[in-house]
C-alpha cells in the first residue's frame, strides 16, 4: 500500500513508518528540513517537504495515498481538516494519534483511583477540551465516506525505530536524574500513569489500518506504574544510591514548564486497552520498570 505519515521523523510517527516499510508498504513521510528528509531517506522513507499548516500539500499527499497516518500532532486541527478533507468519500482510513492525557486528572503528583477504558465517560480537563472536541470531530467523518479510526496511547516508553530516538517522560526524568544526581518527581510522585511499549504500539497501527472499522477509538496500554516507581528504577539503573526526591510543583513548572509538569509529569492517567484487544492487539514487550533497569536509556 502507498501509505503517507505526517511525524515521521519523530518518535512515534517515524517507529511506525520503519514498522510497515519492513512489512513492504510504500511509505511518504512529511519533514521540515532537508536534514529530516535526509533521516527518513535513510530509513527507506520517501521525504515530502512541507509542514503541518501547508494544506495543499497535505491534501494531495492525501489523495494519492491508500493511507493516512496522523502522528504529528495530536491538536492540530488546520492539517486534521485539511486531511480529512481529502478523503472524505474515498473510503479511506486516516489514522490518527491522541494522547491518553484527554482522561488525565491534575492532582500535583498524588494517586487517582480513577480508570477509564474506551466505554467510560468522562469530562476533559480545560487543557485537553480541545483536543476531546478535534477528537470528535476525526470520528465524525466516518458517516462521510472515509474510515477515521484514533489511536490514543499512554505514556510510550522504549527506544524508537525511525529518526526519533526518544519519548517525553521517562528521558526527561532521566535527564533530570542526571543533572541532579538522583531521580526526581513532582510532588509526592504517586500518581500513576498507563504505559506501553513503542515495539507494541507500532503493530496497533498496522492491525487498525487493516481492521479497525469507521469511527474507531483505541486507548493504547499494557500495564501502568507511578511516577514515583518509573524514578526509583531510574535511581536503580544509574547507581543513585537512596530514595529519589519530591519536588515542588513550582520546581517541576522550572524544569519542563507549567503545562507538561500539572498535565504529563504530576497527573493521573489510568486507562485499560479493551477494544485494542477485543481487535486482536496482543502487546508483548517487557514492561517499563525492567526496560528502565536494562539500561535501553544509557
Amino acid at each position: 500500500m502507498k501509505i503517507f505519515c505526517t511525524g515521521a521523523s519523530g518518535y512515534i510517527g517515524g517507529s511506525v513508518a520503519a514498522h510497515l516499510v519492513a512489512a513492504g508498504h510504500q511509505v511518504t513521510g512529511l519533514v521540515r528540513s532537508p536534514e529530516k528528509a535526509d533521516a527518513v531517506r535513510a530509513r527507506g522513507i520517501e521525504p515530502l517537504s512541507g509542514t503541518l499548516d501547508d494544506a495543499e500539500i497535505l491534501a494531495q499527499a492525501a489523495r494519492a495515498a491508500d493511507v493516512v497516518i496522523n502522528a504529528a500532532s495530536a491538536d492540530h486541527t488546520k492539517a486534521v481538516d485539511a486531511l480529512l478533507g481529502a478523503l472524505a468519500g474515498s473510503g479511506k482510513p486516516f489514522i490518527h494519534t491522541s494522547g491518553s492525557s484527554i482522561i488525565g486528572t491534575q492532582s500535583k503528583g498524588q494517586r487517582s483511583d480513577a480508570v477509564f477504558d474506551e466505554d467510560t465517560p468522562f469530562t476533559p480537563s480545560p487543557a485537553r477540551a480541545a483536543r476531546v472536541a478535534l477528537n470528535e470531530f476525526i470520528l465524525s467523518y466516518r458517516d462521510k465516506g472515509c474510515r477515521p479510526v484514533i489511536i490514543c496511547p499512554s505514556l510510550i516508553y522504549g527506544i524508537g525505530h525511525g529518526a526519533g530516538r526518544d519519548s517525553v517522560q521517562v528521558p526527561f526524568l532521566i535527564k533530570l536524574a542526571k543533572k541532579r544526581g538522583n531521580a526526581a518527581h513532582a510532588g509526592p510522585g504517586e500518581n500513576v500513569w498507563s504505559n506501553v511499549h513503542i515495539d507494541d504500539l507500532v503493530t496497533l497501527y498496522a492491525l487498525a489500518i487493516e481492521k479497525a472499522p469507521a469511527g474507531a477509538f483505541y486507548f493504547a496500554e499494557n500495564g501502568e506504574g507511578s511516577m514515583r516507581e518509573v524514578c526509583e528504577a531510574i535511581n536503580r539503573m544509574l547507581g543513585f544510591a537512596g530514595p529519589p526526591s519530591a519536588m515542588s510543583m513550582e520546581e517541576a513548572a522550572a524544569e519542563w514548564g507549567e503545562g507538561t509538569a500539572e498535565n504529563t509529569m504530576a497527573s493521573n492517567s489510568r486507562v485499560r486497552a479493551v477494544r485494542a484487544r477485543q481487535l486482536g492487539w496482543k502487546p508483548q514487550a517487557r514492561g517499563l520498570i525492567e526496560e528502565i533497569e536494562q539500561g535501553c536509556y544509557r
